[in-house]
C-alpha cells in the first residue's frame, strides 16, 4: 500500500527544507562549468559583477513571482494558473512548463550520465599518468559513443530521479536533497581550497576577482542577464511547483532571496576553482561545456598532485549537481498527474520517467552512437531550443500573468503572507512589470548570440 504523501500533495517540512530543495533545482551542471566559460569570454570579473546586480533584480523578481504564484494556487503550473483564471488560454503557460522540463530532463539526465560515468573512470585510475590532450579527447569520444556505457548511465540517473520523486515530498525531494546538498557545498568547498594551492593561482583570482571597467559593453551586459536568468531555472514551473508545497507562514521573500544567493554563491565558488586551476596549468581559460569538464580537466588531473582523488571529488560534484536539478525536472509532470488527473504519485513517477527515458534516447546517441544524431547535433539542439528558448518565453509570461493579469496587488497579499512589511515591494512590481520582461525580450532577440 502506498503511504498517504505517495497520493497526495505533501508539504515541505520547514523552510529549510525548501531551500535546498529549490536551491538543489537551480545549482546544475552549468553552474559549474558554463558561468566560468562566459565569465571568461565577456569580460572576466566586470561580468561577474553585472551578474550578480542582474540576479539581484531580474532572477529574483521571476522567481519570487512563481512561488507566490504556487502557494497561493497550491497546484502545479497548469492547475495555478486555471485556479486563477478558469478555463483561460492562459493554461498553456503551464502546459509549456511542463513541456519544457521534459525535453530538458531528456538530455540533461544524458550529460548527468556521463558525470556519474566518469566518477567511475576517475576511481579506476584512467586519468593517471601523463595524458596528452589527444589521449584525454579520446577517452570521452570512446566514452559518449559507446551506446551501452551511455545507456546505462543515462538509466542510472533516470531510476535514482524516479526512485527519489517515488517517494514524495518529505520522504524523497526533502530528505534526499537535505543530504545531497551539503555533500555538494563541502565538495566545492574542498575543491575550491585545494584549487586556491596551486602554484600560480593568484593570476587566475586577478582575471576573476579584479573588475576591468573598460570591458564592460552591450555583450558583457547581455551575457551576463542571461546567465543570471538561466542558472536559476526558471520558466519551465518548478518554483510555482515546489511554492505550492511552502506554508502560508512561511516568507516567500526570504525563501527566493536565500535560493538566489545560495545559487550565485556555488556559480562564483566554480569560478574560484576553474581559473585558478586552469591558469595554473597553462591551459585556456575559455573552453567551456563538455571540453572543459570531460577533456581538459582530466588532462590536468593527470598532471596535478593527488590528482586521483581532486579528480574523484569533482566529478562526484557534477553528479551531485546534475541528480538536484534532475529530481526538481521530474517532480513538475508528476505534480500535474496527480493533481488534474487524480493519479497516484507512483504511477505518475513511472509513466513519466519512462517516457522521459525514451525522449531521452536520441540526444543519448548524438555524440558518435549513430551517424545521423551526431551529424545534426540532436542533443546541442534540444539544449538550445528548450534550454534557453522556452525557458525564457516562460519566463515572459509568468510576469505578464503575475503583473497584469492576476494583478500585482493580489500577489502582493499573498507575499505578506509570512512578510507583511515586504520593504522591496515597489521596487519588485517595477521589475516585474517593466525591468525584467523587457530584458527578457532582450535576450529572445538576441538569443542566437547566447548559444553554445
Amino acid at each position: 500500500m502506498e503511504n498517504q504523501e505517495a497520493t497526495t500533495r505533501g508539504i515541505w517540512g520547514s523552510k529549510v527544507a525548501f531551500i535546498f530543495a529549490a536551491t538543489g533545482s537551480a545549482i546544475g551542471l552549468g553552474n559549474i562549468w558554463r558561468f566560468p566559460t562566459v565569465v571568461s569570454q565577456n569580460g572576466g570579473a566586470v561580468f561577474v559583477l553585472v551578474y550578480i546586480l542582474a540576479v539581484a533584480f531580474i532572477g529574483f523578481t521571476v522567481m519570487l513571482a512563481e512561488l507566490t504564484l504556487g502557494r497561493h494556487s497550491q497546484r502545479n503550473p497548469v492547475g495555478a494558473i486555471d485556479h486563477i483564471k478558469p478555463g483561460s488560454p492562459w493554461k498553456f503557460i503551464g502546459y509549456l512548463g511542463i513541456l519544457t522540463g521534459v525535453f530538458i530532463l531528456s538530455f540533461y539526465a544524458v550529460v548527468a550520465g556521463w558525470a556519474a560515468g566518469y566518477v567511475f573512470k576517475a576511481v579506476s585510475g584512467a586519468f593517471q599518468g601523463e595524458l596528452t590532450a589527444e589521449m584525454s579527447n579520446q577517452i570521452f569520444t570512446d566514452f559518449s559513443s559507446d551506446p551501452l556505457q551511455v545507456f546505462i548511465f543515462f538509466a542510472l540517473m533516470m531510476g535514482l530521479t524516479i526512485f527519489i520523486i517515488s517517494k514524495g515530498v518529505k520522504k524523497g525531494i526533502e530528505k534526499w536533497t537535505k543530504i545531497l546538498m551539503p555533500a555538494l557545498f563541502l565538495l566545492i568547498v574542498l575543491l575550491a581550497v585545494r584549487a586556491l594551492t596551486l602554484p600560480g593561482a593568484g593570476q587566475g583570482l586577478s582575471f576573476y576577482l579584479n573588475p576591468d571597467f573598460s570591458k564592460l559593453n552591450g555583450t558583457v551586459i547581455l551575457f551576463a542577464v542571461g546567465q543570471a536568468f538561466f542558472s536559476l531555472s526558471l520558466g519551465m514551473g518548478t518554483m510555482i511547483t515546489y511554492g505550492s508545497y511552502i506554508s502560508k507562514s512561511d516568507n516567500l521573500v526570504s525563501s527566493a532571496g536565500w535560493v538566489s544567493f545560495a545559487d550565485t554563491f556555488v556559480a562564483l565558488l566554480a569560478g574560484l576553482i576553474i581559473f585558478p586551476t586552469l591558469v595554473s596549468f597553462g591551459q585556456p581559460v575559455d573552453v567551456g561545456g563538455e571540453g572543459l569538464a570531460f577533456q581538459i580537466f582530466p588532462l590536468i588531473l593527470s598532471k596535478l598532485p593527488g590528482g586521483y582523488i581532486f579528480g574523484i571529488l569533482f566529478f562526484t560534484l557534477l553528479t551531485v549537481a546534475a541528480l538536484t536539478s534532475t529530481i526538481s525536472l521530474l517532480e513538475v509532470p508528476v505534480s500535474y498527474l496527480v493533481d488534474e488527473k487524480n493519479w497516484s504519485r507512483k504511477k505518475a513517477v513511472w509513466v513519466i520517467g519512462i517516457f522521459t527515458f525514451i525522449l531521452g534516447i536520441p540526444s543519448a546517441l548524438s555524440t558518435g552512437a549513430v551517424e545521423f544524431f551526431t551529424k545534426i547535433k540532436f542533443l546541442g539542439f534540444i539544449a538550445f531550443a528548450f534550454g534557453n528558448i522556452s525557458l525564457a518565453v516562460g519566463a515572459l509570461f509568468i510576469c505578464v500573468f503575475v503583473g497584469y493579469i492576476w494583478g500585482w496587488k493580489k500577489a502582493i497579499k499573498e507575499i505578506a503572507s509570512g512578510n507583511p512589511r515586504f520593504r522591496l515591494r515597489f521596487i519588485w512590481v517595477f521589475s516585474l512589470m517593466f525591468l525584467t520582461p523587457i530584458a527578457i525580450l532582450f535576450i529572445l532577440y538576441f538569443i542566437k548570440t547566447l548559444r553554445g
